[in-house]
């Protein structure tokens, strides 16, 4: 199966711009990977927002990213992703953390 490009997340550059955090080469070695594989990266306006709560937009690799902008399909998506969620609170099993309604927008985006 051909990888069309890969959504990456907040977390995702959080640890890949911190080399002091314990997953940072991991992030290195799949950022590596999708530049020399000539898989396209995307990183979401919402990603964008979420990192600049404790980071600079500067710090982000944007030349070698395309920026996705959340648009009324993404919306439309996220209010049927995010209904699934909000009706299946409290009977997900996840293993690190809750979903929060960012999630949904980036699972929309990257469903659309």
């Amino acid at each position: 199966m051909k990888v069309n490009g890969v959504l990456l997340d907040t977390s995702f550059f959080i640890k890949f711009l911190n080399d002091a955090d314990p997953l940072f080469k991991n992030a290195l070695e799949y950022y590596k990977y999708f530049l020399s594989n000539d898989i396209k990266m995307y990183i979401s306006t919402i990603s964008i927002a979420e990192y600049c709560v404790g980071g600079s937009i500067s710090e982000l690799p944007l030349r070698n990213l395309a920026i996705l902008p959340f648009n009324l399909n993404h919306a439309t998506k996220t209010g049927e992703i995010a209904k699934i969620v909000f009706t299946k609170k409290g009977k997900l099993k996840l293993l690190e953390r809750n979903v929060i309604p960012n999630d949904s927008k980036l699972f929309s985006q990257a469903d659309v």
